[in-house]
């Protein structure tokens, strides 16, 4: 089987320089923050070490506009940010990178709030403490591919969580609902089919995504979650797309585009996190593939098989629609 993943070791300038225009689906990334850390030794490429905010802004510009050349047209980017203060202020880091972006050309179509729940504790003590960072969608153009059946979440209307006046009671029953508002012209709720009035896999994704800090044993460093990662993947991609990360690090993002059986493109300036992203590709691979033979075991009748096959790799039983169904290595050979 081809090697469903490539890293590259060097800046995203020069990686994304030598890549074929029109080849990539989808971009899940997240840039070193602007004077937050020092990801590698100095590397004359890497960004976020620059004296001044405008250069830091011109950089992520360059970046992503040369990727933008390399995105398919129907492809999407999601873009995590995080903030800072200079001197004492906000900075603003995320929405002028995503201003900056729109005017270099993508079309900005939503700005996603990340809420950690498990956010860093702060002494700070005249400001609120930070518990949230961006992400930004954004699209080459206007006819990009985005699944929204593949991210739904629960519907709220009939739980306790439901904010509707009057309660509950009038649920399911014929002319419960208001005739005028935004729900008069459903007669389907007017009915009492509620069960009809609403999408049977559940309500649009909203905004605001609650996810813990990510954490992974092998850096020492904060790693991009992968529960935050999953829905832009599985909302922007199909099985066999290509996925890239310009910012790789521990290779989290390739992590959820094998996992939902895309490929995967790494690039990093830091070549011992390009080593640790393959350690745990490679290691995740493996698993995958113990996972579908003792899956197959289990369909042919095997008794020792089907006693496997309940068993799921340790890493992945953390992971909500691990994708463990289906024919991993077709959807690979077929992209």
């Amino acid at each position: 089987m081809e090697q469903p993943f490539t890293l590259i070791t060097a800046s995203a300038q020069e990686a994304l320089s030598g890549l074929e225009d029109n080849s990539i689906q989808l971009t899940v990334t997240s840039p070193p923050y602007f004077k937050q850390r020092t990801y590698s030794s100095g590397h004359k490429g890497e960004i976020g070490l620059e004296r001044h905010l405008d250069t830091y802004l011109d950089h992520l510009v360059e970046v992503f506009t040369l990727l933008k050349d390399k995105t398919r047209e129907d492809g999407l980017l999601f873009l995590n940010l995080g903030d800072t203060y200079v001197g004492g202020e906000l900075a603003g880091v995320p929405w002028r990178t995503a201003l900056a972006l729109s005017d270099a050309g993508w079309i900005l179509r939503s700005d996603i709030i990340w809420h950690k729940p498990n956010a860093m504790p702060s002494a700070v003590k005249n400001r609120p403490t930070v518990d949230h960072e961006y992400i930004f969608m954004l699209a080459k153009s206007k006819d990009y591919y985005y699944n929204t059946d593949a991210i739904r979440e629960p519907h709220v209307t009939f739980t306790d969580k439901s904010r509707m006046k009057g309660g509950r009671s009038h649920f399911g029953k014929r002319g419960g609902t208001p005739e005028q508002g935004k729900n008069s012209g459903s007669h389907n709720l007017h009915d009492g089919r509620w069960d009809q009035a609403f999408h049977p896999l559940g309500r649009n994704k909203r905004t605001v995504w609650e996810v813990p800090l990510g954490k992974f044993r092998g850096a020492h460093f904060a790693v991009f979650p992968e529960k935050l990662i999953e829905p832009c993947i599985k909302a922007g991609s199909k099985e066999g797309s290509l996925v890239c990360d310009p910012f790789s690090g521990a290779g989290t993002t390739g992590v959820s585009a094998l996992r939902h059986k895309r490929r995967y493109l790494g690039i990093d300036v830091n070549a011992d996190y390009n080593e640790m992203a393959r350690e745990r590709l490679e290691k995740l691979l493996a698993e995958l593939e113990r996972a579908e033979e003792k899956a197959a075991g289990a369909g042919s009748g095997d008794g020792a098989g089907t006693e496997a096959a309940g068993a799921v790799p340790e890493e992945l039983e953390e992971e909500e629609d691990a994708g463990l169904l289906g024919d991993f290595t077709t959807a690979m050979a077929e992209a």
